[in-house]
């Protein structure tokens, strides 16, 4: 093995086992298969963060106006948890077949049922056209969304990890955490960018329903792209091996602690970017009396923080391992959640933008190393059911739980109060972190549950 002196790129022999047909065949097969994780994921965050969004600062006019201000936040919020409490159903569905029939099949589905949750979004008439019924299917269409993110992300990271060298596993693994955190930026930034363009009345009465109308080109160039790549070959040198009958079985009997661990492993950053991007946002309208376009502008800003975070972290989790990135980001997150509230209720416009970059920053930083970490605690034959069921567990405590805490327990018990629950969460997410193994160094081509 050699490295460059310059620290550039490693030039090393890889072990057979994690030597891609990508890298064999040149960037220009592993740039389509790095593009079909990121378009994936990409589309998965943009929805759900265009989701989150409008539902703190939309949704409570549009699909909840008999509640009033505060029930109405507070309803449109518990929607968000619908998704999150969907996603580990589709982890275990699409995982049982993602682990039988091949990751590239069932990405295809999850991309689909995505994109056409989102759009028939943009279409639900306003509680005042149809009453009730528009909660109802907006509560509907959240849940199909939830079913295809709980596939999508598993699949996304294995389609790539799998591909990738041993030695730049974390960086591969980028891309589809890339697609995750750079919809933060790109989801409020268009959302301002028609609420600039609109009156106030107008963005209410149809011009939020246009970026979401928008993930449907999103959700083609997906497609097309995803038909273009070819099976991963650690699936495929797995299913000669042998698969495992019932997936989700095999993963309870064999690793169900380790995957009550991983549950851990991404905490922090869910939480940190739901409640930034929902609760918090709604925060600074209604507590800080931002308006909307601040608001919009800040969240816009933060996304770009934890998109470039997201990227650092990968890169040097190949440097220093996984679990010391992942963990030491936790760390973090248990001071800045003491202090986030406080800094908060200075009441400035700039100390608000500075705090949620900061939280969003240290959200990238817990997050860019788990696309790779997650996986690699998992055997092959049914990594992709054991590392998405984990993942979407921790969305529905970090996503769905603790947004709609934040207003309840505030409400209650101050900010102090809730800000404690926020270092708690990262107690817990860095215990669960440092206990398992970190195998950045080993490969991905395994299939004895014993090295678990």
């Amino acid at each position: 093995m050699s490295i460059s002196e310059d620290g550039g790129s490693m030039r090393q022999a890889e072990p057979v086992g994690d030597e891609s047909a990508a890298a064999r065949s040149g960037g220009r097969s592993f740039g389509r298969i790095a593009f079909a994780s990121l378009i994936g994921t990409l589309i998965d965050g943009y929805d759900f963060v265009l989701y989150s969004v409008a539902a703190a600062l939309v949704f409570p006019k549009v699909f909840f106006p008999s509640l009033g201000g505060a029930a109405g936040t507070i309803a449109s919020l518990a929607t968000l948890g619908v998704a999150f409490v969907a996603r580990p159903i589709g982890a275990l569905l699409f995982g049982h077949f993602g682990d039988r029939l091949g990751r590239k099949r069932t990405l295809i589905w999850a991309i689909l049922g995505m994109g056409i949750g989102t759009t028939l979004m943009g279409v639900i008439p306003s509680a005042n056209t149809i009453g009730v019924a528009a909660p109802i299917i907006i509560v509907i269409l959240r849940a199909v969304q939830g079913l295809a993110v709980g596939g999508e992300w598993a699949g996304s990271v294995l389609f790539v990890t799998e591909h990738a060298p041993l030695r730049r596993r974390g960086l591969y693994s980028m891309f589809p955490q890339l697609g995750h955190s750079l919809p933060t930026a790109l989801a409020p930034a268009i959302l301002l960018l028609v609420g600039v363009l609109s009156t106030p009345e107008t963005f209410i009465a149809w011009g939020w329903r246009v970026p979401f109308l928008a993930s449907a080109v999103l959700v083609v160039i997906g497609l097309y792209i995803r038909l273009k790549v070819e099976e991963t070959p650690v699936f495929a040198k797995s299913r000669e091996r042998g698969q495992s009958g019932v997936p989700v079985l095999e993963a309870f009997k064999h690793q169900s602690w380790t995957m009550v661990r991983g549950i851990g492993v991404s905490l922090t950053t869910i939480t940190f970017v739901y409640v930034a991007q929902s609760f918090v946002a709604n925060y600074g309208v209604e507590h800080i009396h931002l308006s909307r376009n601040q608001v919009l502008a800040v969240s816009a800003l933060s996304g770009l923080f934890y998109a470039v975070f997201t990227v650092l972290s990968a890169f040097i989790s190949d440097r220093i391992g996984r679990r010391r990135m992942i963990g030491g980001a936790h760390v973090l997150g248990v001071v800045w959640g003491l202090l986030l509230f406080p800094v908060l209720n200075f009441g400035t416009f700039p100390i608000y933008a500075a705090a949620l970059c900061v939280t969003m920053t240290i959200a990238g930083l817990a997050y860019g190393a788990v696309g790779a970490f997650l996986p690699e605690q998992f055997p092959t034959q049914y990594r992709f059911t054991a590392a998405g069921f984990s993942y979407q567990i921790t969305g529905v405590i970090g996503g769905g739980i603790a947004p709609l805490l934040a207003p309840v327990i505030i409400s209650s018990y101050g900010t102090t109060a809730f800000g404690v629950v926020l270092g708690v969460l990262c107690v817990f997410a860095a215990v669960c972190t440092f206990s398992l193994k970190d195998k950045t160094n080993e490969s991905m081509d395994w299939n004895d549950p014993e090295q678990g």
